[in-house]
């Protein structure tokens, strides 16, 4: 566990995403921000009772967003300590089982964007837990020396969190603090404030101003979804880096037209474009699977072949002539 800043702690799980523990101000309470995937509520409950004390639990879970990867443990800690999950409204037909997200890109490339076609697409259900993150104020539940900042593109109702007294920045997935495009960088930790998310970002100019509006904060710590904290002069730097040359990707679903959505999910989508690795896969499994039959093929009459009964032995073992018989 790492400390991002005063009162705020990141857990990193598997090496890939990052829940986040926020004191309150108030003595003995906290909040957790995000809640990583399915499977992972006794990892962050052993962590949450080693930072504070046994059986302790937070005033609310707050998530930046709904992907699978950060509320993915949501439902078994929310009836575990009895508390709420609280969202952008914008997140809460996809965290309430009444809305998909627009769907991953593949043809964005990259490994991530390769591995995206096998991530599922429906989340677990909330309804009896989420409740609406309030709009009628820039401060989070529980939170009061923190501001909360909407940031869409990866996410419709994505938020940020930022505390102005010592500008620390808990960035979601408007960003990175890894390459995310380098599976070793990833996993071995490796700082670098980078594009996050590619084959799930429905809108690239959306995406491109949150990392605009969060550079302008000028942030002295950062903590995101995916990465380790990065602090000091360098991550105001980088982040600024980002936002003054962000790369769109060079093709993609989205790119020249993003997704539409609203309150209720999706409004409409671009076109899906044609994805080559479908049909390169059904052909070499094609291929293989012909090669496979030809082998067993071949196999099987070797099998079959009776063996052939011995010769007749001759004491001169060197052909005969035409017309001579052997031994003559």
């Amino acid at each position: 566990m790492d400390q991002v800043a005063a009162g705020v702690h990141q857990l990193r799980i598997k090496r890939f995403v990052n829940v986040y523990f926020v004191e309150t101000g108030t003595p003995g309470e906290w909040v957790l921000i995000d809640t990583g995937l399915p499977g992972l509520d006794k990892e962050i409950i052993a962590a949450a009772d080693k930072l504070f004390y046994p059986g302790t639990h937070p005033e609310a879970i707050i998530l930046t967003h709904g992907h699978l990867d950060h509320m993915g443990s949501a439902k078994e800690l929310a009836a575990h300590w009895h508390v709420p999950v609280i969202a952008h409204p914008l997140e809460l037909p996809y965290i309430t089982a009444k809305a998909l997200y627009p769907p991953s890109d593949p043809t964005v490339g990259g490994s991530l964007a390769f591995m995206s076609r096998f991530f599922p697409t429906q989340l677990p259900d909330l309804t009896d837990v989420a409740e609406a993150l309030p709009l009628d104020s820039e401060q989070p539940p529980y939170l009061v020396q923190w501001r909360w900042l909407h940031v869409p593109g990866h996410a419709p109702g994505q938020i940020a969190f930022f505390r102005e007294a010592d500008r620390t920045l808990i960035g979601a997935d408007a960003f990175a603090t890894t390459n995310h495009e380098s599976i070793p960088a990833v996993l071995l930790g490796i700082p670098e404030i980078s594009v996050a998310g590619a084959p799930f970002n429905y809108d690239w100019e959306k995406c491109r101003q949150s990392v605009r509006t969060l550079a302008d904060l000028n942030p002295a710590a950062i903590g995101c979804g995916h990465g380790p904290v990065i602090k000091g002069p360098e991550a105001a730097a980088g982040l600024r880096k980002l936002a003054d040359n962000y790369q769109l990707p060079a093709q993609g679903r989205y790119l020249d037209e993003p997704a539409l959505t609203d309150a209720s999910g999706v409004e409409h989508l671009p076109p899906k474009p044609a994805d080559k690795l479908p049909k390169q896969a059904a052909a070499i499994g094609a291929g293989l699977l012909l090669a496979g039959a030809a082998w067993l093929l071949v196999g099987g009459r070797r099998k079959k072949r009776k063996p052939s009964k011995p010769g007749k032995k001759y004491a001169d073992t060197t052909y005969a002539k035409p017309g001579r018989r052997p031994g003559a």
